[in-house]
């Protein structure tokens, strides 16, 4: 199950007129009887809440005064969760003259067109608030509190991650906490900026379409979205420069190729990915390769061998990724060690949807084709799995029939694709590159009738900044440097790296700085030398643009600095 939790807003959402109709609590207490969690988020004070609505107790969490209170309806604990201005700044709205005004724990609120005034007083009292719209209310909050900041602090509490939940609601102020959830929903009477971002839009308006969306989420778990859904992992680009991605959930990804053919650097660089989008993994290193990646934890080394128990700890806080380094065990111990883990992280798994993530490096460690156990010895379909090896034919057929997308790296991808095939038991498919360079890797997606696709990596953060440096204060040596001549080749001015290349383009001529703007010279440098397709891209929107000498060149060294040149 992918969505553990539905989270939505109240007024105009649920609610209509401020009350919730019957047929909107039975969907909701079916939400409740599938396992899943309910919470609620409003700009509503608690208080007014808590009157309206006798059935708050349907949600495990509400997040009130649009994030700076938490309320647990099972304990009726409330939290404030932000230091408000207090009375001095009431007063000062007060002799204002802004009526309606009313005060909560932390929040201001009050109507359209009174926004102007309060603006006016937050900059001459010198306050750090900011002010948020709700249809025609205006809500006056510290900086950085709203509805996201609210749902995170209740999340964590829960132990939910938002990447696990749906979340529904109609104005302005439901952009915050949409925008975190792993699937947005605006329901058909929302404002259309609204709609416009979200990943689905109800027909029905406000309860009805609250009661569409639950219907939705019970029957399937919102499967017909997943193609709608905005959450997908880069992994590198294609020839004609489009990007290169694997689905944030659902997908098993099976990297293969010789040793030293890439295949750890494809994985840093998915791994550094789901880290910078807040997706929870879990990975398996029989031999250390892993180690010291920023944000994750590493259990595990030669001297001590990991617990299962450990592993777990860990993974039941949702933002904790974790590393299992398996170096301390011995080999013929791995397989059943793995096994006991992926019953843990099965389990996990099917309560709370997480790890998001399983990656099992040197999977023929772990998974060998002959090993004959009872149980689940492999991940199931559900899992979002990625295993890495370098004998795919050793893997057990059940592994290899997971396989969503593979991609090989190394000098020969197309017979590292045939393996795989012959091992999977599928059609080994047409027109595969049957040569890549160090970099560069093929793609497939199993289950589709496209055919594989030559693409370059995006190399992790480390490969990067060695990158960086090459190209910006290496020497590229004099058939790879740049040029500068001019239209009549006057000129021979070299540029061995990008750091030479800005020192002699800013005391270049316009005529020849044009010149190579015209030919096109930089974004193809940027391109073929550099390795660089964004800058290249850049470069070209510049060519192929009217701005003149002075205005192109500025715009050019400038992405340059902001890419390579460290302050």
């Amino acid at each position: 199950m992918r969505y553990h939790a539905l989270v939505t807003d109240y007024d105009s959402t649920i609610a209509e007129f401020g009350l919730v109709r019957k047929q909107t609590i039975e969907a909701l207490e079916r939400v409740r009887a599938s396992g899943r969690r309910l919470m609620l988020v409003t700009g509503r004070q608690l208080d007014d809440l808590l009157r309206i609505f006798p059935r708050i107790d349907l949600f495990d969490r509400v997040v009130a005064e649009n994030g700076a209170v938490l309320y647990c309806p099972e304990t009726r604990e409330e939290r404030i969760l932000a230091e408000g201005e207090g009375s001095e700044f009431t007063r000062a709205l007060q002799e204002a003259g802004i009526t309606p005004l009313s005060q909560g724990n932390v929040i201001v609120s009050t109507h359209r067109p009174n926004e102007t005034k309060i603006l006016e007083i937050i900059r001459d009292m010198g306050l750090e608030l900011h002010v948020i719209f709700n249809q025609g209310a205006v809500m006056v909050l510290p900086s950085g509190v709203n509805k996201a900041s609210g749902m995170k602090t209740g999340l964590h509490e829960i132990g939910i991650s938002a990447h696990n939940c749906v979340g529904i609601g109609d104005a302005e102020n439901d952009h915050a906490f949409l925008s975190v959830t792993e699937c947005s929903v605006a329901v058909g009477n929302a404002i259309d900026a609204l709609k416009k971002k979200a990943d689905y839009v109800t027909t029905g308006e406000a309860g009805d379409g609250v009661v569409e969306l639950i219907d939705a989420l019970l029957d399937s778990d919102l499967r017909h979205l997943a193609a709608h859904t905005r959450h997908r992992i880069p992994i590198g680009y294609r020839v004609d420069e489009s990007e290169a991605s694997i689905n944030a959930y659902g997908n098993s990804v099976l990297i293969a190729g010789p040793s030293a053919s890439g295949k750890s650097t494809i994985a840093h660089a998915v791994i550094e990915k789901l880290f910078d989008l807040g997706y929870q993994f879990c990975i398996v290193d029989p031999e250390g390769d892993y180690l010291n990646i920023e944000g994750i934890v590493t259990l595990g080394d030669s001297q001590r061998p990991p617990t299962v128990s450990e592993v777990m700890k860990l993974l039941a806080e949702p933002s904790q990724s974790v590393s299992v380094n398996l170096l301390g065990i011995p080999l013929k111990e791995r397989p059943t060690f793995f096994e006991s883990l992926l019953h843990g992280i099965q389990e996990l798994q099917g309560r709370t949807g997480r790890p998001h993530w399983f990656i099992v490096d040197e999977t023929h460690h772990v998974l060998p084709s002959p090993w004959k156990l009872p149980g689940p010895t492999v991940p199931n379909a559900d899992m979002s799995v990625m295993m890495i090896t370098v004998e795919p034919d050793k893997l057990p057929e059940a592994a290899l029939q997971l396989v969503d997308v593979m991609i090989a790296v190394g000098e020969a991808p197309d017979q590292t694709l045939e393996t795989f095939c012959h091992a999977a038991g599928y059609a080994c498919p047409s027109e595969c590159p049957s040569k890549v360079s160090p970099g560069e890797a093929v793609g497939w997606s199993c289950r589709a009738n496209d055919p594989p696709y030559w693409f370059r990596v995006y190399p992790p953060k480390g490969e990067r900044q060695r990158h960086r440096r090459k190209y910006a204060e290496g020497d590229l040596g004099p058939d790879l440097s740049f040029y500068f001549r001019g239209p009549e080749n006057k000129l021979n001015l070299r540029a061995q790296n990008l750091t030479v290349f800005l020192q002699t383009a800013e005391g270049l001529d316009d005529e020849t700085w044009l010149y190579h703007l015209r030919e096109g010279a930089f974004s193809e440098w940027f391109r073929t030398v550099i390795k660089d397709p964004e800058l290249a891209e850049e470069a070209a929107k510049v060519e192929n643009g009217a701005a003149t000498g002075m205005e192109s060149r500025s715009h050019i060294l400038s992405e340059i600095r902001k890419r390579y040149i460290v302050p």
